[in-house]
């Protein structure tokens, strides 16, 4: 995401990046900036400058993007940019208030009160924006944002909208408003809770037609242009041979981790608990990932069918 920006983006603009990870850090402004770059450092001729926390972030950019693990490495995030108060830009007078876009996957009860937090206390806006490709659409920026604004009166004509979008799309290619504020996450939710099933639900189909005997790039073809067809079985099939570039191809190296997957389910959950929506499959599919990150901890989610896999009972039959 960050490498598609830096290519869209101004030349003459500066992208200040932070993570925790410092090494990941440099190892980035090196090979996106094509020249070394350390922390203090100051705006490289790279166009790339490494911060030395989330707040320097914040007060040397007139657009922030966050994507956090959960929600509490959200609250704590901005716990550190919003106190003490951010000084105004120094361009305000002439510039649009400064806007911070989050792109993690929480709660949305969580990010309202974020955004509060952001419009309370400082002339900015915020807004929720997680989304979905996985690392794959980061990479190639396909990825679909699910937007999420409040409603402000300049966003009464859809000024804020038209703000955000243009930014988004240099990371992906799809923007999809949503809605008042959390309703980008109300929507990733959604999305999320039918991923988890589904992944599950392609593993264990492509388990029984193997084990009955079929060849597993012909089911994956069936179901494909059936009506069994999904995201999970034909961009990520958990079958090794069946998806170019799917983490099965890498032993499920990379992706989406079972770990985020059950963090997201959890959320969905959660969620529903809260509206008192009925998920009547979630209980047991948070089972299935539990077993499945305490056995494959660290792999992509699809990893689950290898842990279907594991656990098949030996039978013999002859197809009439």
């Amino acid at each position: 995401m960050a490498q598609n920006l830096r290519h869209k983006i101004p030349e003459t603009d500066t992208l200040v990046i932070y993570d925790h990870n410092q090494e990941a850090t440099r190892e980035f402004a090196e090979e996106v900036g094509g020249a070394a770059a350390g922390a203090g450092a100051g705006p490289q001729r790279t166009g790339i400058e490494i911060a030395e926390n989330s707040r320097e972030v914040a007060e040397k950019s007139e657009v922030i993007i966050t994507v956090l693990p959960g929600p509490s490495h959200v609250k704590s995030v901005f716990g550190q940019i919003l106190h003490p108060r951010l000084a105004n830009l120094a361009s305000s007078a002439t510039s649009p208030n400064r806007l911070f876009i989050d792109c993690s996957t929480i709660d949305p009860t969580s990010s309202v009160d974020i955004a509060n937090a952001v419009h309370s206390s400082s002339p900015a806006r915020f807004v929720d924006a997680p989304m979905s490709g996985g690392v794959v659409g980061a990479r190639a920026a396909t990825l679909t944002f699910m937007l999420g604004c409040p409603w402000h009166n300049e966003n009464a004509n859809g000024k804020l909208v038209k703000r955000v979008t243009p930014i988004l799309e240099m990371m992906g290619k799809k923007v999809v408003h949503m809605g008042a504020s959390g309703a980008g996450l109300a929507g990733k939710l959604a999305n999320n809770y039918l991923l988890a099933i589904s992944n599950i639900a392609t593993a264990e189909a492509m388990n029984l037609g193997i084990k009955l005997g079929l060849d597993p790039r012909q089911l994956a073809e069936l179901i494909n242009g059936s009506s069994g067809q999904c995201w999970s079985s034909s961009v990520n099939n958990p079958v090794r041979g069946v998806s170019p570039g799917a983490p099965a191809e890498k032993e499920f190296e990379g992706g989406f981790s079972v770990g985020l997957m059950r963090k997201d389910l959890g959320l969905a959950m959660k969620a529903a608990r809260e509206s008192g929506a009925e998920l009547e499959l979630a209980k047991r599919a948070e089972e299935v990932y539990e077993h499945v990150e305490d056995s494959e901890g660290g792999k992509d989610f699809s990893v689950v069918y290898r842990w279907l896999e594991g656990r098949n009972v030996g039978f013999n039959s002859k197809m009439e």
